[in-house]
């Protein structure tokens, strides 16, 4: 008997994890709300400008491969991959630059001019990139790649050793403070935890890792547009049988009265049942609209999520030669900015902010002596705290973006380039993604909200229900929910195709009582 499977949305999550079961005999079918796929890893095109809606930059090279590699195919078929000549410009509140590149020698003597030519100065800077190395291959080993189902796979005792090493009891911030004794340096390298839709004065130390890949494997551009991971994948899933059912919106997952997934309510009253349903839509969002009330989903409701974003798509009428493929424009007042996103949900009144052009890159991004320029500027997230209007915050994030540009790269007209605008701001994120608060990355990674704490693959409260996506394990970023996609495969195969080895009561008390006593004895000796 051939096994159903209906998979809300078709997001990275739901477009990989459709590609692995139809290729293992799963009869799969997806239904997507949108006219197009990859949610917010999608396209927007305007008068022969294309823009990527969410993700531009492709790290962790080796998730994707892997990805490639397990359905059969070779990622260089599919994508034709550019790698960027430097990995960003980044400009500081008083006109300062410094170049973040994958030229150990250039980013060496770059350094000097910031933390002195000392000797100390290149050895600090190897010691940080050890480190995030470990984090980085720790981190992949632990986070990405261990299925946390259970209570007594967060206890096993194999995963000490690993992590010890990950400083899970500090910051990024706080790590980047021991090796860089700039501002700028400590800015420069810490920044990256916002795409994660965190503080660097709250993210835990692990995700360091981002820098590590930037540094040791480079940022890359699919040729075409992000977007072109999903083309592929979906082309593969389709060979393999799957079925793609766009403009199709979901109003609710049904459940019978035994708690058991049976299959999906659309928006227009049409029923689908199938023998199991993966959700690839927001998982609060899913919880909280597509599934009958709980606790559980009132909870997830109210935990600590990831910011939201102001996005600003312009299509330039020339080439702005001062911008380069990724730039960075960095506040003076850096914690205060991201206090006032974190905390008080708002637009900071100085904003930090991310420019990507492209067509720097591809030129097939824009119309030939033009650029196609993606501004993303970081806010809180719609919450309850009174007075917030986001058409004027919009207003303010676009004149200050244009403000600072002009002044930090010294040009005069900038303002008058820009020929037509498109924008997403958190309502935007929210209505057109059903994203919780329009929250752009889901669930926070917190250090409860990551490993076993956070949501599982596998629903706790209804049967024949999983997830995969942002907010679920492994966490949020492509190349992450592409490990989770797997790990669902695995899930599914182990249960319906392979089957699964049943592990004794006896074995689950003592995995835990050990892992119990090693996390205590952890806490105790590195807390400090």
């Amino acid at each position: 008997m051939v096994v159903k499977i209906i998979i809300i949305g078709a997001g990275v999550g739901g477009t990989a994890a459709a590609a692995r079961l139809s290729k293992r005999g799963f009869q799969v079918e997806i239904y997507e709300k949108n006219a197009y796929n990859g949610g917010r890893c999608s396209l927007i095109h305007h008068n022969g400008h294309r823009f990527d809606q969410g993700p531009s930059l492709y790290l962790m090279p080796k998730i994707f491969e892997e990805t490639f590699e397990d359905l059969g195919e070779d990622i260089k078929n599919h994508i034709d991959l550019l790698k960027c000549p430097s990995n960003y410009s980044v400009h500081f509140h008083d006109g300062e630059t410094f170049e973040l590149t994958t030229d150990i020698s250039k980013l060496s003597r770059s350094l000097e001019k910031y933390e002195g030519s000392g000797e100390s100065t290149l050895i600090n800077f190897l010691s940080y990139l050890k480190e995030t190395h470990v984090h980085y291959q720790r981190s992949v080993k632990v986070a990405l790649k261990t299925d946390f189902q259970h209570w007594y796979d967060f206890f096993n005792p194999k995963h000490i050793p690993d992590v010890i090493q990950l400083h899970l009891l500090d910051t990024v911030y706080n790590r980047v403070c021991k090796y860089f004794k700039s501002d700028y340096m400590r800015k420069a390298f810490s920044f990256q935890t916002m795409y994660l839709g965190m503080s660097p004065y709250d993210g835990l130390a692990p995700y360091s890792l981002l820098q590590y890949t930037e540094i040791a494997e480079g940022i890359w551009y699919p040729k075409g547009g992000f977007n072109k991971v999903l083309q592929s994948l979906e082309q593969i899933a389709v060979q393999y049988g799957a079925k793609f059912n766009y403009k199709t919106n979901v109003q609710e997952i049904i459940v019978d009265d035994k708690g058991v997934a049976k299959g999906i309510k659309m928006v227009n009253g049409d029923v689908v049942n199938s023998d199991i349903v993966i959700c690839n839509a927001d998982l609060v969002y899913a919880y909280n609209k597509l599934l009958p009330k709980t606790s559980y989903a009132d909870k997830l409701g109210k935990k600590e999520l990831t910011s939201s974003s102001i996005s600003f798509y312009w299509s330039m009428k020339t080439i702005v030669s001062q911008l380069k493929v990724h730039n960075i424009f960095l506040a003076e007042k850096y914690k205060e900015s991201f206090d006032q996103i974190f905390k008080d949900h708002t637009l900071p009144d100085e904003p930090s902010f991310y420019v990507n052009v492209p067509s720097r890159i591809d030129p097939t991004a824009a119309p030939e002596g033009k650029d196609t320029v993606v501004v993303l500027v970081p806010v809180g997230h719609i919450s309850n705290v009174p007075n917030i209007d986001f058409d004027q915050l919009v207003k303010r994030a676009r004149e200050q973006v244009i403000d600072t540009i002009e002044k930090r790269l010294n040009i005069s007209n900038f303002r008058s380039m820009i020929d037509h605008e498109i924008m997403n701001d958190p309502r935007t994120w929210q209505n057109e993604f059903n994203l919780w608060k329009g929250s752009i990355l889901g669930l926070s990674h917190s250090l409860f909200q990551v490993l076993w704490f956070r949501p599982s693959l596998k629903c706790k409260i209804f049967e024949n229900l999983y997830f995969v996506g942002a907010s679920a394990q492994p966490g949020t970023g492509v190349p992450i929910v592409l490990c989770g996609a797997k790990m669902l495969e695995k899930q599914l195969c182990d249960r319906f195709l392979d089957g699964k080895v049943k592990i004794s009561i006896w074995s689950k008390c003592v995995s835990f009582l050990i892992g119990l006593l090693a996390l205590l004895v952890f806490w105790f000796f590195f807390r400090f």
